[in-house]
């Protein structure tokens, strides 16, 4: 990713079966998981493309740097990110750390 011109971002493929609902709660399709990707941070980017990205994206709608690039018409490059560090949002996920952790000893 270092030498894309549009950068990139780490991610793993989603292993869980994802279903598309409709506003009503009601499946309209499943999604093929092939195709999917759960991003991970850091993203990589070029600098300036990131603050002209980050500058005209609706922050509504935009839910990472991938995505801003993504509203300017690019595609950034995959990279993947199963041997990266894992992200903590949420307390359960420092349990299972230390579980992990203590089995590794």
């Amino acid at each position: 990713m270092g030498e894309d011109a549009t950068g990139g971002l780490l991610a793993v493929p989603v292993a869980d079966t994802l279903k598309r609902a409709s506003r009503e709660g009601r499946v309209m399709r499943t999604e093929l998981r092939e195709e999917l990707w759960q991003a991970q941070t850091p993203q990589m980017f070029r600098c300036r493309l990131l603050v002209e990205a980050l500058r005209v994206a609706n922050p509504s709608v935009i839910t990472d740097e991938s995505g801003a690039i993504e509203h300017l018409g690019l595609h950034p490059k995959t990279g993947d990110g199963r041997c990266a560090q894992p992200e903590s949002p949420y307390p359960q996920d420092l349990a299972l750390a230390e579980l992990i952790l203590r089995n590794n000893d």
